[in-house]
């Protein structure tokens, strides 16, 4: 079959790799609908060194179960399935405990043999606990909304959901990609009155106010903070969902929270250091947040997804084929797009 590999930064190829085989009883083969390039994949597409043994790139993807294992009792072929960004059993203590991102057996797509999501078709470890049947058929014009909920509206709800969003909460989103988007979309599912977007690129903040955001900032730094304290009579917003990875975004987080507010992080975090100094604790600021288990709210959130009461799939705003997906990566990279469609 045809998958993604990645050589270094910004060397991204299309080659052919071993078709997918049941390894284990547990196992599942499915043939790729719908893929995507994440946020994160533009890290390694910017810093990984040069190797001869390439990364299998891909960690969402839709597709069509074509064969199972010996031991697969909830899925058979033909059924249209979404895969969550990480694998699980879902039977651990910590899958039971709503974790499965540290599930004992788990692990992510594209390394240790197991294949990325942006190719033709994969394996996939412990089909009955990561797999996730969607009651659609693989030509359903939802595919795009539903692919949403293998990663990135997950991500986005991730964050809401650890910041404590309620009702009638006033909220800071900071970033306007996929993530910040999608936690936009989230804040409102979990009835924040107040929604205030932090982000720069106008086309992106348009979609932001459709998905419910009352207010957008452009202005990031010490003028940012200023603004999001101006517009919230100066106190800040209960909750602030930051979704970039920056360190300067978590620094403007601690800015706009209201003193006993929370922050949530979910934006892959590109700096070790955290800045929660003395006097961000005598506010009784709460940092939260962390990588998120979308094999946990996947069932939660697909009845709006099919109900059409959110359309995230609205943050794929380009699409490629898989043998053009170099391009798909540089147009991200480039800021030409904000989120790119894989048909394979």
């Amino acid at each position: 079959m045809r998958a993604t590999l990645m050589y270094a930064a910004g060397d991204v190829r299309v080659e052919d790799v071993a078709d997918p085989t049941i390894h284990q009883p547990t196992d599942a083969v499915v043939r790729v609908l719908l893929s995507c390039v994440c946020g994160s994949d533009l890290w390694p597409y910017k810093s990984l060194p040069p190797t001869d043994t390439p990364r299998h790139m891909g960690h969402e993807f839709l597709g069509v179960v074509e064969e199972t294992g010996s031991e697969v009792r909830t899925l058979k072929a033909g059924d249209v399935v979404v895969a969550p960004f990480t694998y699980s059993d879902n039977t651990c203590e910590y899958c039971l405990e709503g974790l499965q991102t540290s599930c004992v057996h788990g692990g992510q797509w594209g390394v240790r043999g197991v294949d990325g999501g942006q190719g033709q078709a994969a394996r996939v470890p412990y089909a009955d606990g990561t797999l996730v049947k969607l009651p659609v058929g693989e030509e359903s014009a939802l595919l795009p909304d539903l692919l949403t909920l293998s990663d990135v509206l997950c991500t986005g709800y991730h964050a809401a959901r650890t910041a404590g969003v309620g009702k009638g909460d006033s909220v800071t989103v900071i970033g306007d990609g996929a993530v910040g988007l999608s936690a936009v979309i989230s804040a409102r599912l979990l009835g924040a009155e107040r929604i205030v977007l932090m982000g720069r690129h106008r086309t992106r903040t348009d979609l932001g106010r459709d998905f419910g955001a009352t207010d957008v900032v452009a202005e990031r730094g010490e003028e940012g903070v200023a603004r999001v304290r101006e517009l919230t009579g100066g106190q800040g917003t209960h909750r602030v969902l930051e979704c970039v990875g920056l360190k300067e975004s978590v620094v403007q987080g601690f800015g706009v929270v209201r003193d006993g507010g929370t922050i949530s992080r979910v934006g892959a975090p590109q700096f070790t250091d955290v800045p929660f100094g003395f006097r961000d604790f005598l506010r009784n600021i709460t940092l939260t947040g962390g990588v998120a288990p979308a094999r946990a709210y996947i069932e939660e959130l697909m009845p709006h997804v099919l109900d059409g009461s959110i359309r995230p799939g609205r943050v794929f705003d380009r699409t490629v084929g898989l043998e053009d997906v170099a391009d798909g990566y540089r147009a991200m990279n480039d800021r030409e797009a904000l989120k790119v469609l894989i048909r394979p």
